[in-house]
């Protein structure tokens, strides 16, 4: 039996399926090449169902594993504005969105892998603790099963623990960190990292030395399980291929997480 020359293993995810009608957004296709994980728009932030179908059926054709991406029901906005919303609406949107897309990964013969809240739901579910059981738990009553994507060392990764879901601790390739470990707010200047060297420094950090540089020089101990491309970039696959080949010449393998038989966090 030969031995992995690998060190580290971690998944790639990104988001995808968010196109809308006659509008196109990012490259799926060339991205899901590269990537492990795929977290499919479910019509609310973007997305709509001829798109989730053809999506589900790029994502089989690659052997990607499939998940959920629900979101605040906000087209315009992108679903990155924040509303307020109840536990019981978050409960309601989420199990809502879970159901549309896996009504298409039925009819293609597979199940959904996982489920990760898109922008603004993610950010509020990670620092708002009702909100989070709220998220969890329509993740459980809907299938136990599924792992639960969450920013490292969030409220939502604690609540999924809770309810006896497998956590995934996510880290984010593009994204600036405040030193409590949260993300940058793209609102301020600085939140996204346009220069793609940095961006795989990072990266390379978080998966290799379990910690990453904050925005003000502080060292953040952090779990990356799972890495976040964001699909909508026009340049985003050309950024996974670069991100993949600096990860597997640092002896760090791709693959994407599987349940725990504890339901505790994967790392």
């Amino acid at each position: 039996m030969s031995l992995t020359p690998y060190k580290h293993y971690v998944d790639l995810n990104c988001d995808l399926g968010e196109s809308f009608g006659a509008y196109t957004l990012g490259a799926d296709e060339e991205v899901l090449k590269l990537v492990s994980s795929a977290n499919i728009a479910c019509g609310y932030h973007a997305g709509d169902p001829t798109v989730m179908r053809r999506t589900v059926r790029l994502c089989l054709e690659h052997g990607v594993k499939l998940g959920a991406h629900p979101g605040l029901p906000d087209l315009q906005g992108f679903g990155r504005r924040e509303m307020r919303i109840s536990p019981s609406e978050a409960y309601e949107l989420t199990l809502y969105q879970l159901g549309a897309l896996e009504g298409f990964a039925r009819a293609e013969g597979v199940r959904l892998h996982h489920v990760k809240p898109h922008g603004a739901l993610y950010n509020m579910g990670a620092r708002d603790e009702q909100l989070a059981e709220a998220i969890a738990e329509a993740v459980y009553r809907f299938d136990p099963s599924l792992l639960l994507y969450g920013l490292s060392g969030s409220r939502l990764l604690a609540a999924a623990e809770r309810w006896g879901l497998t956590a995934v601790s996510e880290v984010f390739a593009d994204r600036s960190y405040r030193s409590d470990g949260s993300l940058t707010p793209r609102s301020e200047t600085g939140a996204v990292h346009h220069d793609e060297s940095i961006a795989v420094a990072q990266v390379l950090q978080m998966v290799t030395a379990g910690a990453v540089t904050a925005a003000d020089g502080t060292l953040v101990p952090i779990k990356a399980r799972t890495v976040c491309i964001h699909g909508d970039s026009p340049q985003a696959a050309v950024f996974a291929a670069r991100l993949r080949s600096a990860l597997e010449a640092n002896s760090v393998g791709i693959a994407p997480p599987i349940r725990q038989p504890t339901g505790k966090d994967f790392l």
